[in-house]
């Protein structure tokens, strides 16, 4: 069944209460991405009147008359429940015939090794799809993450010792931390992001994709802006020289999006922001701080350029887990084959697009 905005209390509560639950299977999430060019599909099955098992299909045309259907770590099922997840399967089945999809992509948030889950995936017809992405697929398949449910004076005292002193260091060097922000702070926030962008070698999204992000998510209550400031006098009072973003569905919190300025890099901002964003996380009722993605390990030891972000999180405590991957469910194999050989291309100009609405 395709469910109703009627019901969406309702599906955000089973989206929550999912052990592997994410925000991007909300119900805003769905609209955000309404406004980027896909069509939300709030897939469900029910049992005795309630929503028991659920997908938010991301419906996008393709060339062909065709379509692609990828559920953000989807699907939210009990996979010990066989019949659950049959009945859930065939629903995800029967919408993608109906609209005419090439593939149905799968990337859940749940760890690699779960073996039960992965063969009642391919029990359903589903198979593992590979990606040659630096930390995944569309979404990370390596991500980090923090246990919060220890006090604040415990959780403060298991980061590493530099990571407790850069935090105290950014307090008395002037940076102060707020989540006292508005929609207004948004332009100059994304200064500071597309300075990151240059720096480390990335596109960001158009300025409108963030004003869609805060009225659909930050606004009502889904996440969160952090400001770093640098309140010395002396020292261009006010400035912004950091700032992040966070995502919110109790338990769980994601850091999702991260600016810093090339100037005063060395006062330590990121650690102050990182200590905020986990004491809010708390305050809502988080138990889990999820850094999100990070390069793959190989016993233990980080591999590649984006090693550094394995260390800096590690410093907070966080443990590396790595996700079941990309999956996929085949519906039209000859249109599948031509889509992922021209899937390079296909990523190489959505970035060219994305660097083209940040120059405007």
């Amino acid at each position: 069944m395709i469910v109703t905005p009627d019901r969406r209390v309702e599906w955000n509560a089973l989206v929550a209460a999912c052990p592997h639950g994410d925000l991007l299977q909300c119900w805003e999430w769905g609209e955000l991405k309404a406004r980027t060019g896909w069509t939300p599909l709030p897939v469900a099955v029910e049992r005795q009147g309630r929503l028991a098992a659920a997908c938010l299909l991301l419906r996008r045309p393709v060339p062909g008359g065709l379509s692609l259907l990828y559920a953000p770590r989807g699907p939210l099922v009990d996979f010990s429940q066989p019949d659950l997840w049959a009945d859930l399967a065939a629903e995800i089945r029967a919408v993608g015939r109906r609209e005419r999809a090439m593939v149905v992509k799968f990337d859940p948030a749940l760890p690699a090794e779960d073996a039960q889950v992965a063969t009642a995936l391919r029990a359903a017809g589903f198979r593992s799809s590979t990606t040659a992405e630096a930390i995944g697929g569309t979404q990370p398949r390596q991500v980090m993450k923090l246990d919060l449910t220890p006090s604040e004076e415990e959780l403060l005292a298991s980061f590493a010792p530099k990571w407790r002193y850069n935090i105290r260091l950014a307090a008395r060097k002037g940076v102060t931390v707020t989540d006292e922000v508005t929609r207004d702070d948004l332009p100059a926030w994304y200064e500071v992001l597309k300075i990151t962008a240059h720096r480390d070698g990335f596109t960001v999204r158009a300025l409108s994709y963030f004003y869609d992000l805060w009225d659909l998510i930050i606004a009502p209550g889904l996440g969160r802006m952090f400001l770093a400031r640098l309140d010395d006098q002396a020292r261009s009072a006010g400035q912004i020289i950091a700032g992040t973003m966070a995502f919110c569905l109790p338990p769980q919190c994601w850091y999702v999006y991260g600016a810093s300025a090339n100037e005063h890099r060395n006062l330590m901002p990121n650690h102050a922001l990182q200590w905020a964003m986990m004491q809010w996380a708390k305050r809502q009722g988080c138990n889990v701080y999820d850094f999100r993605g990070v390069a793959p390990e190989v016993d233990g030891e980080p591999q590649g350029y984006l090693a550094g972000l394995n260390r800096f999180k590690r410093g907070f405590g966080a443990q590396y887990v790595e996700y079941l991957g990309d999956w996929d469910l085949v519906l039209r194999p000859a249109a599948y084959w031509a889509f992922q050989k021209a899937l390079p291309w296909v990523r190489q100009r959505g970035r060219r697009k994305r660097a083209a609405e940040e120059a405007v």
